[in-house]
């Protein structure tokens, strides 16, 4: 249309007055603005140049989304992996940019969806606005700091995500240009929300269709930006990708294969994205993968004990850091989320804020992360697992029963308090907890591309894992005298040996008068240990390599 409206004021440039030819001028400059704002081209270090929509641009062009500029996407990770200085911002313009490419591909390759142009902007735009709830730190805020200073409060950055998504169009009237785009207001911000952070009436839940945005017949949308059946997902894709570029870490999943090889199929009336069958092993490694990056990196040992100071830091300046919110009312860091003005101030920075503050109620606080950046960090004792499929409840009981665990065995000549020890307790699994994320996985046969099955684990490989989580339990020592942390590691033995955990990997070396107390650390004969430091003297196999 551009083209033609071009091409016709041209002929009737050559051919009218002076004064006219100046106002035409003026019109092909207007036409060829509007035509240059049709998509801005970003440079991506992990996808490459990208193209964003012009709405989506008015989005990041506020003081909400710029915001998410001062959050590190690793939250203390920084402290460990100097190249992990990566912000929501940028993670959160691929995930958008990656939820066009998503819905596009499946737009192309089965036309029958009736996938629209809202339904890709609107696709586009909860992929870019998920993220914006997070808060100072990413995951310490509400994994870590929310749950210790407000315990009764159930909440979680999704939350904040859907109301600050909220307060940015309505702060800065983005409605009429959503409008002027296409979008049905109501409709299609309940849609963006509900891609975001679920069904938003809770009790809609147990209805057959719980959403509100899209019918039934476009299930399929509510599981590109935030897949809660199995958790494959853009938000992975790019985190993957985005995370090992920034860590050093080799990523050994690739999206735009996946994105080769997804398309919808009906189960029972309701539309899912299906990948295709040979793909299996993939996803597996994708999980793989995951968890992996969860273990040298999100759950690094020294990156955990850093997230664990700082939130202590922040619990003591809770009182007395005020933020202002909307009518010049005063909040503290633990509760900005109650207001969407006061919260888009609360990023990464109070950290700097209380560091070089000067105030005198800010003293502990303060000399707390005086501590983190001089690396005088608690001490790392060891880490263990209960022996058997318990689950470990983290509470204050832990650090007491430790306390009173001091060995009778060569005890040290040191008395240690419950309040000289620190418990970490690490959830690790593939993203759903004890269940097998790829048996909510559906696939499509070349044979017949429209019926989607379930491929079970033992299709698959005999060497996948058995189980699908496990609980890590880390302990610490507040101290950095040698004298008290080598005795908070007996302690620590001691408290293993008589909660049935796993063997800590330098038990022999710290304390090797109390391992042998153990039978089960110890049930290895001479002749095991013999044969496992031999080479081996087996006859060779024909098959062998």
């Amino acid at each position: 249309m551009h083209c033609r409206l071009w091409s016709q004021c041209l002929l009737f440039f050559l051919s009218s007055l002076p004064a006219e030819r100046l106002k035409v001028l003026a019109c092909l400059n207007k036409l060829r603005q509007q035509h240059l704002d049709v998509m801005k081209v970003f440079n991506d270090p992990i996808h490459g140049h990208i193209e964003i929509h012009p709405l989506l641009v008015r989005i990041i062009d506020t003081p909400q989304f710029q915001r998410l500029r001062y959050i590190k996407q690793l939250g203390g990770t920084y402290f460990v992996f100097p190249g992990a200085s990566h912000n929501r911002f940028e993670h959160s313009i691929g995930v958008g940019y990656l939820a066009g490419c998503l819905v596009r591909a499946l737009k192309e390759r089965q036309p029958e969806l009736d996938i629209t142009q809202r339904d890709i902007l609107c696709v586009e735009i909860a992929g870019l606005c998920h993220d914006l709830g997070h808060g100072p730190f990413s995951h310490m805020f509400d994994g870590r700091f929310i749950p210790l200073t407000r315990p009764d409060l159930k909440w979680k950055h999704e939350t904040a995500s859907v109301e600050m998504f909220e307060h940015l169009i309505a702060s800065n009237k983005l409605e009429e240009v959503m409008k002027s785009y296409g979008l049905v207001l109501e409709e299609d911000m309940n849609f963006i929300k509900e891609q975001i952070g679920g069904p938003i009436d809770e009790t809609a839940c147990e209805q057959s269709w719980p959403y509100h945005g899209r019918q039934k017949e476009k299930s399929f949308l509510y599981e590109i930006v935030a897949n809660k059946k199995n958790g494959i997902d853009v938000d992975k894709w790019d985190y993957f990708a985005r995370d090992c570029h920034h860590l050093g870490i080799q990523n050994n999943f690739d999206y735009k294969r996946l994105l080769k090889f997804t398309r919808v199929c009906e189960v029972k009336n309701q539309k899912h994205i299906c990948t295709r069958d040979k793909e299996v092993g993939n996803l597996y490694d994708m999980f793989h993968t995951r968890n992996c990056l969860h273990r040298r990196a999100y759950q690094h040992k020294i990156g955990n004990i850093i997230e664990i100071m700082i939130t202590e830091a922040f619990q003591k300046a809770d009182k007395f850091f005020k933020i202002e919110g909307s009518g010049g009312k005063l909040y503290q860091i633990s509760t900005a989320m109650e207001d969407m003005e006061a919260y888009t101030k609360l990023t990464d920075n109070i950290y700097l804020e209380i560091l070089h503050s000067s105030c005198p109620e800010l003293k502990e606080a303060r000399e707390i992360l005086r501590k983190i950046e001089r690396r005088e960090l608690y001490k790392f004792l060891g880490e263990t697992q209960p022996e058997t499929m318990r689950e470990i409840v983290k509470n204050n009981s832990l650090a007491e029963s430790i306390a009173n665990s001091k060995p009778e065995k060569d005890p040290p000549d040191v008395e240690l308090k419950a309040e000289d020890f620190i418990i970490d307790i690490i959830n690790m699994d593939y993203g759903m907890k004890e269940q097998n994320p790829i048996d909510n996985v559906l696939f499509y046969c070349k044979a017949d591309p429209s019926k989607a099955v379930k491929i079970s684990k033992e299709q698959v490989s005999k060497l996948l894992p058995m189980t699908f989580a496990e609980q890590i339990i880390r302990v610490y020592c507040k101290s950095q005298d040698p004298n008290i942390v080598s005795a908070a590691k007996q302690y620590f033995i001691q408290w293993c040996i008589e909660n049935d955990f796993t063997k800590p990997q330098d038990s022999d070396v710290v304390a090797p008068h109390l391992t042998p107390m153990k039978k089960s650390w110890n049930n290895r004969r001479d002749d095991e240990h013999r044969a496992a430091s031999e080479p081996s003297c087996r006859q060779r196999l024909p098959f062998d390599k």
